[in-house]
């Protein structure tokens, strides 16, 4: 399974980097990483104007969309749309962050899952 990592590089900046979540075959059951642990779910949902100037990352959490797109610009200038079923996976809780924008003015509706601090191995 793909995702998306924000996180904050040697230079204080945010960057992108494509991850691939290892999978396991369980028969009927499907295939399945492994547990992420974390405390729970949050619910969210913006209106179409929002528009976050750089900011970090509260805490180490997956923001899943579910509806709505969202444009997420780092530090180097470098942007992408997440839309819905995009699952990113945010790590910069520290330096300049990242921008979150609206994309044509359409609300969005997301999970933010916090994980626990230690990575989980993909």
């Amino acid at each position: 399974m793909e995702l998306v990592r924000v996180y904050t590089g040697d230079d204080g900046q945010s960057h992108f980097e494509d991850v691939t979540v290892d999978l396991n075959d369980h028969g009927a059951g499907g295939r399945l990483s492994k547990l992420w642990r974390g405390p729970g779910v949050i619910f969210r949902e913006v209106d179409g104007s929002y528009d976050l100037d750089f900011h970090t990352a509260p805490r180490r959490q997956l923001v899943v969309n579910l509806t709505g797109s969202v444009e997420i610009e780092v530090g180097d200038g470098t942007k992408r749309i997440l839309g819905p079923g995009s699952i990113l996976l945010a790590e910069d809780t520290t330096g300049q962050g990242h921008i979150s924008r609206n994309v044509n003015g359409e609300p969005r509706k997301c999970l933010f899952v916090p994980l626990d601090e230690s990575p989980a191995a993909l």
